[in-house]
C-alpha cells in the first residue's frame, strides 16, 4: 500500500509541476459556469411599454388608463394618435392601446367597442395586455348590462366596483427553468472537461512507456496492477476536486439555485467520474502511442458530448440522433440530474444509477480484456 501511495503522490507532483495543468484541471471547469451565467443569468423580469391614445376623455376611459398604469410590469406613456406608427416602428413602445371617442358609452351600454391594440411584436405582447385590459372592461360592461338604462344604479355599482374592499395581490414566481438551464449546461461543460482530464491523465501511462519510465518502475517492487490502480486513484482525486469546486462556485459564488441537494449532485457526477476513467483506460488500451490516444480521445469525446445534450437541448436534434444519445453515459447523467431537479429522490432513480454503474463496469471490463490480450512488452495486467 505504501508503494501505491508513493505512485499516487509521484504522479500528482509530476502532473502539477507544470503550472498550466493547474489551470487546465482546476480553472477550466469553472469557465463553463461563467459562460452559462452569461447566457442564462440575465434578469427574467420583463417590462411591457404601452402607449395610450385616449381620444374619449370620459370617466370610464380615464379610469381604464389608471387601471393600466397600476399594473405590475407595465409602463404606460400617453401619446398622440399621429405618433403611433413612429413609436411602434422605432421599438420604443411594445404596443399602443387606442381608446376612441365613444369608448365610454359602448362599455356603459354593455357592448364594448372603440378600442384598438396596435403592435408589431405579435401575440406574445398583446395577449399579456389583453388578458388584463379585456377582463377589466368586461367587468364594467357586465355592470352596464345589469343597470341597463338606470344611470343612478350604474353609477352606484360602478363606484362600488372601483372602491371594492377586496383586492387582488400578485406575486412574481421565479422561473426555475433559467437556473436549471445554467445548472445543466455548466455540468455539461464539466462532463466534457472530466472526459478530457481523464484522457490526459490516463495518457500518462503511454507517455511513460514511450519514455521508458514505466519499465524502470516495474524493475522496482511495483507491478502493473499497482501502477494502473494508482493512475485510477489520481484520476478520481482530480475529478473529485473538479466536481466539488464546480458545485461550490455554482452555489456559493454565482448563487445559482441548482434545485438539487449538493451531495446528490456530487454523487451523480462522481458516478460519471468512474465512467470517464473507464473510457480513458479503454482508449489507452486500444492505442499504441500517446498521439493515437489523443486522436481517439477527440474522436470519441467531442461528438458524444455534442449529441448528448451537454451544450444545447437534445430536443432540437433529429429523432435519430436522440436515439443514439440514449446509448451514451453523458445523456444518462444529464437525465438523472434533470429528474432530480424535477423533484425525484435519488433513491427513486435506482434504474438510472444502475445504468451509470453498468456503463462504468463495462468500460473497465473492456479495458481489462484488451490489456490482458496484449502479449507485447506493453502488457499492463
Amino acid at each position: 500500500m505504501q508503494t501505491v501511495f508513493w505512485l499516487i503522490s509521484n504522479t500528482l507532483r509530476a502532473t502539477f509541476k507544470n503550472k498550466k495543468n493547474i489551470i487546465m484541471y482546476i480553472g477550466v471547469p469553472l469557465i463553463g459556469i461563467f459562460i452559462s451565467f452569461l447566457a442564462y443569468g440575465g434578469s427574467s423580469k420583463t417590462v411591457v411599454h404601452v402607449g395610450i391614445v385616449n381620444n374619449d376623455h370620459q370617466y370610464i376611459a380615464n379610469d381604464t388608463v389608471k387601471f393600466l398604469d397600476h399594473l405590475d410590469n407595465v409602463k404606460i406613456e400617453k401619446i398622440k394618435k399621429s405618433d403611433v406608427n413612429d413609436k411602434i416602428a422605432s421599438g420604443s413602445l411594445d404596443c399602443v392601446i387606442s381608446l376612441d371617442n365613444g369608448f365610454t358609452n359602448s362599455v356603459r351600454s354593455g357592448n364594448p367597442g372603440h378600442i384598438q391594440i396596435t403592435s408589431i411584436k405579435g401575440a406574445q405582447i398583446t395577449s399579456f395586455v389583453k388578458s388584463y385590459l379585456y377582463n377589466y372592461v368586461d367587468n364594467i360592461s357586465a355592470i352596464g348590462k345589469v343597470a341597463k338604462t338606470d344611470q343612478a344604479k350604474f353609477d352606484q355599482m360602478y363606484s362600488n366596483y372601483q372602491s371594492a374592499s377586496f383586492k387582488v395581490s400578485t406575486k412574481t414566481v421565479s422561473d426555475s427553468s433559467q437556473s436549471e438551464n445554467m445548472t445543466t449546461y455548466s455540468l455539461g461543460f464539466l462532463i466534457m472537461i472530466m472526459l478530457m482530464s481523464a484522457g490526459n491523465l490516463s495518457e500518462i501511462i503511454l507517455k511513460e512507456k514511450e519514455n521508458r519510465i514505466y519499465y524502470r518502475l516495474l524493475s522496482a517492487p511495483i507491478n502493473a496492477r499497482m501502477y494502473i490502480f494508482s493512475n485510477i486513484v489520481v484520476n478520481m482525486i482530480i475529478m473529485t476536486v473538479q466536481v466539488i469546486l464546480t458545485l461550490f462556485f455554482m452555489t456559493n459564488v454565482f448563487h445559482i439555485d441548482i434545485h438539487i441537494p449538493f451531495w446528490e449532485a456530487a454523487v451523480v457526477m462522481m458516478l460519471f467520474a468512474l465512467i470517464a476513467v473507464g473510457i480513458s483506460l479503454m482508449i489507452v488500451a486500444f492505442s499504441n502511442n500517446s498521439k493515437s490516444s489523443g486522436a481517439l480521445q477527440n474522436l470519441i469525446v467531442v461528438p458524444t458530448v455534442m449529441i448528448s445534450g451537454c451544450f444545447w437541448p437534445i430536443e432540437i436534434m433529429p429523432s435519430s440522433v436522440q436515439r443514439i444519445a440514449d446509448f451514451l453515459p453523458q445523456r444518462w447523467t444529464l437525465e438523472t440530474l434533470t429528474k432530480l431537479q424535477s423533484g425525484s429522490s435519488l433513491g427513486s432513480l435506482y434504474l438510472n444509477i444502475l445504468i451509470l454503474l453498468v456503463f462504468a463496469i463495462a468500460f473497465f471490463l473492456i479495458a481489462i480484456y484488451k490489456f490482458s490480450r496484449n502479449s507485447s512488452t506493453r502488457n499492463f495486467v
